[in-house]
């Protein structure tokens, strides 16, 4: 799993172990959804390209680096993808967000896409497709292989928890794509969930069932 980054700082797993436990409320859910997305936009760019700048200071001009390229595009998988949106957005406003709907078939597990949306110009966009969970990988796989239809200049995959089936499926049919997560679970079960996990992301971040 070479590809496979779980930040361990201990922020992201302290407020990772809140979200876990069922007693937390729908809005401590999402509220704790929205300050480790940020923590983990830390980790997910911290490689990102530079280049300089001429700039003045109060005291003299100097080159200061910048962000090289366009401006980042963040990739939700609806609809659980939205609740990383936030915190990511606190710390690249600027980002551009695009937005790819699957849809898990009950019977097969597999992904089914229903929408596709991305800003212009991805040839010179890094891309951050964003998924609270990578449980069988079938969706993450699915929305990599149509965003590398617009030839962005890299993508990279940020998922609060993962199974090592959903890390190996992603891994085997996207070995270029990095992953990012706070913690790599025991196992899936017989519904395709993750163990221990937290649930249903979505249904917990919006009070749905």
């Amino acid at each position: 799993m070479s590809n496979l980054n779980v930040v361990n700082h201990p922020l992201v797993q302290h407020k990772l172990t809140m979200m876990r436990d069922k007693s937390r409320s729908t809005g401590g859910f999402r509220r704790l959804l929205g300050e480790i997305s940020l923590l983990l936009a830390y980790e997910v760019t911290r490689d990102m390209p530079l280049t300089l700048e001429t700039i003045e200071t109060p005291l003299a001009p100097m080159q200061a680096p910048v962000l090289d390229g366009k401006k980042v595009v963040l990739v939700s998988i609806l609809r659980a993808g939205n609740g990383l949106l936030d915190g990511i957005l606190q710390l690249i406003p600027s980002a551009r967000v695009g937005h790819i709907g699957l849809y898990r078939d009950p019977e097969t597990l597999e992904a089914v896409e229903y929408y596709f949306k991305m800003p212009d110009n991805m040839n010179n966009r890094d891309a951050i497709v964003v998924d609270p969970m990578l449980a069988t990988g079938h969706s993450a796989a699915l929305a990599i292989d149509r965003l590398k239809q617009t030839n962005p200049r890299s993508i990279k995959f940020l998922c609060l928890l993962a199974a090592p089936e959903g890390v190996a499926h992603l891994a085997k049919h996207h070995p270029d794509v990095p992953i990012y997560t706070a913690a790599l679970d025991e196992k899936l079960n017989e519904h395709g969930y993750i163990v221990p996990g937290l649930g249903d992301a979505g249904d917990r971040m919006y009070g749905t069932r």
